[in-house]
């Protein structure tokens, strides 16, 4: 109302006395101080609401982008601690009497464990997420991480730092690309991706199979198999399949990044963090490895 707005209606000067009846001008007062109250209250709500810190995972109960980030570096924590086991059973036998008794128990544990738990955290996921599976499977990532490599580095020392340096830089570049909108999930590329997977997991199986079989001479090929044993213009067909399979490992972490923000922007339960770290867990660890493999193939044909 203009009144209530209004000085003079609020001055004891102006105000008529009358027996009896309450007066005018405090009657508007009394109502102008309610209003006036009653404004500075949803005001001060309002300033406290965009002073507070913002909602986060616990509070909302929904999947953020910084909840991940925490749950990602916490499965990374765990992976690094089992990596030190492996890294020290795999060695533990190693003496200066005898330089190549190196275990190769704690990776093939490691392996064989983490890939029944992610074929189960796959298949089950869907109906509930349970974060005790992930966690184990990231203790058995660790003992396969350690493991293998200590046995690499056996082998070429100094490779395990050039392997770790090449997959932070790869998953460095990856995230910024995709953070700047540079790059992204799309239906064709994620098509081509497919394909290139179920070519590259047939070609690794005939390799393991060939190797099983004694097609490759004891030492002929080393650890790869027909990956160090065939060239094209005179390149190592596993330098040319390891920066293929490097390329796609990137672009699934980019599958990993989109499919986080598409589960932030549908406003998914908590506990679809814990896949979103999966992810990138399983996606890192295979990166490492092809690194650490393309690494190897290379110091060995110098």
């Amino acid at each position: 109302m203009a009144s209530s707005s209004n000085p003079a209606f609020a001055n004891p000067a102006f105000q008529e006395q009358r027996p009896g009846l309450t007066p005018p001008a405090a009657q508007t007062s009394f109502g102008a101080s309610s209003h006036q109250a009653a404004d500075l209250a949803a005001q001060a709500q309002l300033e406290g609401a965009f002073a507070a810190p913002a909602a986060g995972a616990v509070d909302t109960g929904r999947m953020t982008v910084e909840d991940t980030v925490l749950k990602t570096v916490g499965l990374f924590a765990i992976l690094l601690v089992t990596a030190a086991v492996g890294w020290i059973w795999t060695m533990a036998g190693v003496t200066p009497d005898s330089p190549s008794n190196v275990s190769i128990l704690p990776w093939m544990i490691g392996a064989l464990g983490g890939f029944v738990l992610a074929m189960v955290i796959s298949f089950t996921s869907r109906k509930k997420v349970r974060p005790a599976l992930i966690f184990a499977y990231a203790a058995f990532e660790g003992l396969f991480i350690g493991g293998i490599s200590a046995f690499f580095e056996y082998m070429w020392p100094g490779i395990v730092v050039q392997a770790t340096l090449a997959t932070l830089s790869v998953v460095g570049v990856t995230l910024a690309l995709f953070a700047s909108g540079k790059i992204r999930a799309s239906a064709k590329a994620t098509k081509v991706f497919m394909i290139a997977m179920v070519g590259y997991l047939v070609f690794s199986l005939i390799n393991v199979v060939m190797m099983m079989f004694g097609a490759f001479p004891a030492g002929s090929g080393g650890p790869f198999g027909m990956l160090s044993n065939y060239s094209i213009a005179g390149i190592p067909l596993g330098v040319i399949i390891g920066v293929l399979v490097v390329i796609m490992a990137a672009y699934s972490l980019v599958l990993d990044f989109d499919s986080i923000q598409q589960g932030v922007r549908n406003g998914a339960p908590r506990q679809y963090g814990w896949l979103g770290a999966f992810g990138i867990m399983v996606t890192v660890v295979w990166l490492y490895i092809e690194i650490l493999r393309l690494i190897a193939i290379l110091r060995g044909n110098n």
